[in-house]
């Protein structure tokens, strides 16, 4: 209630005790590269970013500074993206940049955000995102690596002893990649591939892929998928008839509560991804988890549901806040921070290093399985 007064009282301009009080703060600007007019995960991101904001400002833990979100919809178009930092560069008040789902946007600006030398967090899925390191001086990653969610979903089919898996994965640079790594893993632990098939990543008609896949008679279909596709996928896949098990990874989080029309469909699905899409089953053992569960209370209150994706945006402003604690709003001394950030973030264990610019630890995943329409601990 305290943050909502601020936040009323900033935009109202009524109380000029107030405006003298925030004339005296250094405003750090934290520029927001996002597809808000046609990205419900980057409208999440959005979402998260301002409110984490606002606790931060309304905590007084900045001091004299306060922090100031500024969001330019970049529409999904890599060149858009490019002028958006472009121009975040030029203005000195912004000391750091947050950029949303599109990959291909964070890759196609990184020559720009190291020329620029403006620190970047890439909340984007792409492991290229950070790769090569030596690249991506100025670019780092929060979010689940394809690496280790495949690793995961490998792990669970062997232990369930699966002999037969097919794939379908979004063909975009998150996806192609996801699916190399998944086809050798499967490979590595002996499970055979029945079928792999692609779809384009706005496909909404999608029936006929999966129906081809799953009458090769596979144990399980694994979809590496952005939420919507890997929800009609497993809807497909229970309107052709399959009986066998499906899997998500990471890529396919989204909201708390599954769309009412697939819950059937997608019940006992398995996902990997963190434990905050299950927080009511996790018990608050630690300060950290007691956070995750606070963050969840906070979100839903403020915006009436949750998204999964919401704490990595969050954590992407705790990190930036935390450098300008240390450092002022000095660029350079901000990405070198960054640069060694170790912390129990909202979405897990987070750990950046020089060699390392993707920060969430393969600890922070775990299994979900869908129930009753939404994500439940697997165990």
């Amino acid at each position: 209630m305290a943050a909502s007064a601020l936040v009323v009282a900033a935009l109202t301009g009524c109380d000029s005790d107030s405006d003298a009080d925030a004339g005296d703060k250094t405003q750090i600007v934290i520029g927001a590269d996002l597809a808000t007019s046609g990205s419900a995960v980057d409208f999440a991101y959005s979402r998260a970013l301002q409110l984490k904001v606002d606790q931060l400002n309304a905590s007084g833990v900045l001091g004299s500074r306060e922090l100031v979100l500024r969001i330019q919809d970049n529409r999904s178009d890599p060149t858009a993206t490019l002028r958006n930092i472009g121009a975040f560069a030029q203005d000195e008040a912004v000391a750091a940049v947050i950029t949303g789902s599109c990959g291909a946007c964070v890759v196609n600006a990184a020559k720009t955000i190291n020329d620029q030398k403006i620190p970047t967090i890439a909340l984007a899925a792409a492991d290229e995102v950070t790769t090569p390191v030596e690249n991506r001086r100025y670019v780092f990653k929060l979010g689940p690596n394809s690496t280790d969610s495949v690793a995961a979903i490998v792990a669970e089919l062997v232990r369930k002893k699966t002999k037969k898996a097919a794939l379908l994965w979004a063909d975009d640079l998150y996806g192609r990649a996801a699916q190399k790594k998944m086809a050798l893993q499967l490979e590595a632990a002996d499970i055979e591939v029945s079928g792999t098939r692609s779809v384009k990543p706005a496909a909404t008609e999608i029936s006929q892929t999966v129906g081809t896949l799953t009458d090769a008679g596979p144990d399980a279909l694994v979809v590496l998928a952005g939420s919507d596709q890997a929800t009609l996928a497993a809807t497909s896949a229970k309107a052709a008839g399959f009986t066998g098990a499906v899997y998500f990874d990471a890529a396919a989080a989204g909201d708390l509560f599954l769309p009412q029309a697939a819950a059937t469909a997608t019940d006992k699905t398995t996902m990997v991804f963190t434990q905050i899409l299950a927080i009511d089953d996790v018990i608050a053992t630690t300060p950290a988890k007691a956070a995750r569960k606070q963050w969840f209370r906070d979100y839903t209150a403020r915006y009436g549901s949750y998204s999964g994706v919401a704490a990595f945006a969050a954590d992407a402003v705790e990190l930036i806040a935390d450098a300008v604690a240390r450092v002022g709003g000095d660029r350079q001394r901000i990405r070198d921070v960054l640069e060694t950030s170790q912390t129990d973030g909202l979405a897990g264990p987070i750990r950046l290093t020089p060699d390392n610019h993707s920060g969430l630890m393969p600890q922070a995943l775990t299994l979900l399985v869908a129930r009753s329409g939404r994500w439940r601990l697997l165990s």
